[in-house]
């Protein structure tokens, strides 16, 4: 009887970063959800062909780092610049990780999109 393995797609198209790119990518995260969250930074540890961490103050003022790596988001402190207590729970991405910290990240996001949802209709009304 023959039998084979394979890997997955998604893991033979996996895309490993260097630090640099794994910067660029951090800071695209940080322009998208700076308006969502209290503060949002690259954290003091340096970054590696691996992650890349950001400093993240909630809404609700709670302080964690962010590890971002091709796992995905996981918190690995509870302060900035901290890796002392790594979570094994990854989140694809920046969003369902702040809507499982922050209840006011939704509450804020949701604000943000209907502000410009209406401003987008005023906006129409004005040229009709």
């Amino acid at each position: 009887m023959a039998s084979s393995a394979s890997k997955s797609p998604a893991y033979d198209e996996e895309k490993v970063l260097n630090a640099e790119e794994w910067l660029t990518e951090a800071y695209g995260i940080i322009k998208d959800v700076n308006e969502c969250v209290s503060i949002i930074t690259v954290s003091a540890i340096p970054a590696t062909d691996s992650c890349v961490h950001l400093n993240l103050t909630t809404l609700e003022l709670q302080d964690y780092t962010i590890e971002l790596s091709a796992a995905g988001f996981r918190v690995v402190g509870r302060s900035h610049n901290e890796k002392t207590l790594p979570s094994d729970t990854y989140f694809e991405t920046p969003y369902a990780l702040l809507n499982n910290l922050s209840p006011a990240y939704g509450e804020r996001f949701c604000s943000i999109v209907s502000a410009k949802l209406e401003a987008m209709a005023a906006q129409q009304l004005d040229h009709s």
